[in-house]
């Protein structure tokens, strides 16, 4: 078993930061790329930003200059660094990433979702 837990999310006004985090535990062996993805409310799931494990990063355009995703692999947990938000950031974020676990299977695993608000 690998679970992908997201923490961080809340109420923030427009302008503010917040910090995601998920954190991967489990049988795990390895982790390859860690993914960030949002909902809003009648909208498709949408990537936000992936890290590869050597640290390559890739944004959705929308948020490049305002999000930074990282990662610690000694932790198996990325983070979401979001600032100057905009009520359109507001959503439910999902981590997301392929994880190879001990027994040598590969999993593509999904967090339950943080809810992030961006309102005044």
């Amino acid at each position: 078993q690998v679970q992908l837990v997201e923490s961080g999310g809340g109420l923030v006004q427009p302008g503010g930061s917040l910090r995601l985090s998920c954190a991967a535990s489990g049988s795990i062996f390895s982790i390859n790329v860690m993914r960030w993805y949002r909902q809003a409310p009648g909208k498709q799931r949408a990537l936000v930003a992936t890290i590869t494990s050597g640290g390559s990063t890739n944004y959705e355009d929308s948020v490049k200059e305002r999000f930074t995703i990282s990662r610690d692999n000694a932790k198996n947990t990325v983070y979401l660094q979001m600032s100057s938000l905009k009520p359109e950031d507001t959503a439910v974020y999902y981590c997301n990433a392929d994880v190879i676990a001990r027994s040598g299977n590969y999993y593509n695993s999904w967090g339950q979702g943080t809810q992030v608000t961006v309102s005044s």
